[in-house]
This record gives C-alpha cells, sequence and structure tokens, in this order.
C-alpha cells in the first residue's frame, strides 16, 4: 500500500500572531472543530502544543457558556447548529 502524502501542517494561530484566544469567538474556533463539533487534533489541524492546549480551553469554556453544543445529534448532523429554523 502507498502512503499519502499529506501537506505540511502549520499553526494558524503563530502565523497571524494572535495574542489571545476568545471563548466568545465562536468563528476562530470553528477552525478546531469536526462537523460534530468536536475538538479535532493537533495532527490534523497543525496546531503547536501551545496553541492547542488555549483553543481546547477556550471551546470547552464556549461549551460551558452554551455558545457551542457538547453533542450534534449522529442520526441528524446539521450544517449549523446554531440556525435550526
Amino acid at each position: 500500500m502507498e502512503k499519502k502524502k499529506y501537506s505540511k501542517r502549520y499553526c494558524r494561530y503563530t502565523e497571524a500572531k494572535i495574542e489571545f484566544i476568545d471563548y466568545k469567538d465562536v468563528d476562530l474556533l470553528k477552525h478546531s472543530l469536526s462537523e460534530r463539533y468536536k475538538i479535532m487534533p493537533r495532527r490534523l489541524t497543525g496546531n503547536t502544543k501551545k496553541w492547542q492546549e488555549r483553543v481546547e480551553k477556550a471551546i470547552k469554556r464556549a461549551r460551558h457558556m452554551a455558545l457551542i453544543p457538547y453533542i450534534v445529534d449522529r442520526k441528524k448532523v446539521v450544517e449549523n447548529p446554531f440556525k435550526l429554523s
């Protein structure tokens, strides 16, 4: 079997020179979430360890404040769970 070649990953937050990840900025956090709103691992997002930990903390805070859902139903995957109408 042939190995797949992946493009080189880079840390989006280091490149943008972001100082702080705000948990209220849902658009910034969506980059690190899958379509079912699970936190994506570092090997897929390309984040450095420092920024991955900060992103995880911000996502968990946003979930606690009900800005991001904890679970999206497996049988009914919604494109954007914030707009259910």
